[in-house]
């Protein structure tokens, strides 16, 4: 007889439910996050069980980790597809576990993707970079506030970035205020440094594979969107279609409409922001380097305007990475908007 379970996670618990073919709860009770503990609830139904589904939105890793070590199959529920009837007047963690596992019975639990351990560190380590630079920015433009704030002057980024602590305005004499810009500017270059490092980190991990490889080819995408693009996007075969990924990637129109008319909008934040940011930057990169990109862009611009012509080449960049990854082939960029007159 097989057994499913659904555990509903928690910051510092998690609820278990196991049922049978009948749905028949054979285990429902509350544990904490301690992986011995939820091992240990598990183990009289290890032969037994198809699988267990987890529900979580953030701290999922160890869980997932431990249960793949120990020989379970652990799946992670796509929350934003898994909901109940919004008419309900009661439900609570044991509902919310309970049907997780009656959907997973059924074999229409919608699931996430766990992607491979080392790739997952690397995409992590990308995003810790990417608020590190966010970071470095605040940091650069709470000094160029403080700076203009007691000399008049707004001082040019560029030439922030290469003020040296001895080079501080002579016109600001307070020693307090001084040591405050000081403060800022070393901040600023440790912040440099942790940037460079990380990108220098991640680099050794990706150099040699034949997928970031292949995302060079696109004229205008570096080093850095490169791997962005390939660790974000994980295993292309995960999506249906290539206007899945396209919506993943934030790349298409968020709109309902019915008999023609628009009716309302979906979520347009549904999918992934790095994605987002990493394919816009790419647009704007192909539209100065890829001159049939210029031509495409020029055109779209004169029939609309010209932040939707550069989603448009977004649109276009995300749908050649998705065919690129899942077929291994080089960017064209003739294929893509046409040969440059």
């Amino acid at each position: 007889m097989s057994l499913y379970c659904g555990i509903d996670l928690h910051s510092t618990n998690s609820y278990l439910v196991v049922l049978d073919e009948k749905d028949r709860a054979v285990l429902d009770k509350r544990v904490p996050n301690q992986l011995g503990q939820v091992l240990r609830e598990l183990e009289p139904f290890r032969e037994s069980l198809d699988g267990v589904a987890v529900e979580s939105t953030f701290n999922w890793y160890w869980l997932a980790n431990g249960l793949e070590d120990h020989g379970y199959q652990p799946r992670l529920v796509n929350t934003c597809a898994a909901k109940q009837y919004e008419g309900l007047k009661f439900r609570n963690d044991a509902h919310d576990a309970r049907w997780i596992a009656h959907m997973m019975r059924l074999g229409i639990l919608p699931l996430g993707s766990i992607m491979d351990r080392e790739r997952r560190a690397v995409r992590d380590l990308l995003r810790r970079r990417m608020r590190v630079v966010q970071q470095r920015v605040k940091n650069l433009l709470q000094l160029k506030s403080m700076i203009a704030n007691h000399t008049g002057k707004m001082l040019p980024a560029s030439e922030l970035k290469k003020l040296e602590d001895e080079e501080i305005p002579e016109t600001i004499t307070d020693p307090l205020t001084r040591r405050t810009i000081v403060s800022a500017l070393r901040i600023q270059r440790m912040l440099k440094g942790e940037v460079a490092e990380l990108q220098k980190t991640a680099y050794q991990f990706v150099k040699r594979d034949e997928d970031y490889k292949l995302l060079r080819t696109i004229q205008g995408v570096g080093e850095l969107l490169a791997m962005v693009i390939l660790y974000e996007t994980g295993d292309v075969q995960r999506f249906a279609s290539v206007g899945n990924y396209a919506s993943y990637c934030r790349c298409v129109q968020s709109k309902y409409e019915s008999n023609g008319r628009k009716k309302g909008t979906g979520n347009r934040k549904n999918g992934n922001a790095y994605l987002s940011w990493a394919f816009a930057e790419a647009a704007h990169f192909a539209i100065r380097f890829q001159p049939s990109a210029r031509r495409f862009f020029d055109k779209k611009s004169r029939k609309t305007n010209a932040r939707v012509a550069a989603s448009a080449v977004s649109h276009k960049l995300a749908r050649a990475v998705y065919f690129m990854l899942r077929d291994k082939v080089p960017y064209r960029t003739e294929l893509l908007f046409g040969a440059a007159s």
